[in-house]
């Protein structure tokens, strides 16, 4: 757009170009408009986490897919793991501790997956995706594996879960709160968060959840262990019943917004 100033006059065709910059100009921003439309649409309505499940929202008339959805490789070595780790089925979440449907997921359908990895016949295994635009969800990631440092995978939990209960809100003073309530080592623990010890480890599991399909949080792939498929949102219990039956009975399944496909 020019910025020069426009200069008045009584000119016909100084009056006709005057009219036609400002044309110009109504047409300029209103392409601005409409393209700050069409974001904060994708953002608020498209995006991960702007649905009741975190999830993409399904329009009508809209038709889900149909059969088995894509196996995927998985490569978990190294992760936090809670069960048996000789249990049939596995299900590696991405997690960001800010994410409120994360939250959610923990709080509702977390209850009902502990029941069947008592039962032996799940494992969980954990892995970080820290969303950019959530200030404190890195330093949460962080906070759980220095937490897994001293007290192993045991303590790893425990912390995710005092980080989803308790929030993340109050930052790294919080995070050593909760460090001095599960009675770990509070100068070790501290010294581990503040040097940002295990911040290239969350790194490398976001670029790794990206890798394989993950887009936003929560994200899930249930399977074998070596195999599995993608599960997105916080989807209620029923969906992870139908996936993890699945992959017990050796059957093929799929889901898309957490409905089944099979």
């Amino acid at each position: 757009m020019n910025n020069e100033k426009l200069k008045g006059g009584f000119n016909m065709e100084q009056k006709s170009e005057t009219i036609t910059i400002r044309k110009d100009t109504l047409w300029k921003y209103s392409t601005f408009i409409l393209l700050g439309v069409v974001i904060l649409g994708v953002i608020f309505y498209v995006l991960p986490g702007k649905s009741t499940t975190g999830n993409v929202v399904q329009q009508p008339g809209q038709q889900l897919p149909t059969g088995p959805t894509a196996l995927i490789e998985i490569d978990t070595e190294g992760a936090p793991i809670k069960g048996n780790v000789n249990a049939k089925v596995t299900l590696l979440e991405f997690v960001d501790y800010e994410c409120p449907f994360c939250a959610r997921h923990n709080a509702q359908t977390g209850p009902a997956l502990n029941q069947r990895v008592v039962a032996g016949e799940l494992k969980i295994v954990s892995m970080d995706y820290p969303l950019p635009f959530h200030a404190q969800a890195q330093k949460a990631a962080e906070a759980a594996h220095c937490a897994r440092d001293q007290g192993g995978d045991a303590a790893y939990y425990e912390m995710h879960d005092l980080l989803f209960t308790s929030g993340v809100e109050g930052g790294v003073g919080a995070f050593k709160e909760y460090a001095q309530q599960m009675d770990l080592n509070a100068n070790e623990f501290a010294s581990c968060l503040d040097n940002g010890d295990n911040a290239q480890l969350v790194a490398d599991n976001m670029a790794y959840g990206s890798s394989i399909g993950i887009q936003g949080t929560p994200g899930f792939l249930i399977g074998d262990g070596e195999k599995a498929r993608l599960v997105s949102g916080a989807c209620p219990s029923t969906t992870f019943d139908y996936a993890i039956d699945a992959v017990l009975n050796d059957e093929e399944w799929g889901v898309s917004n957490c409905q089944p496909t099979v």
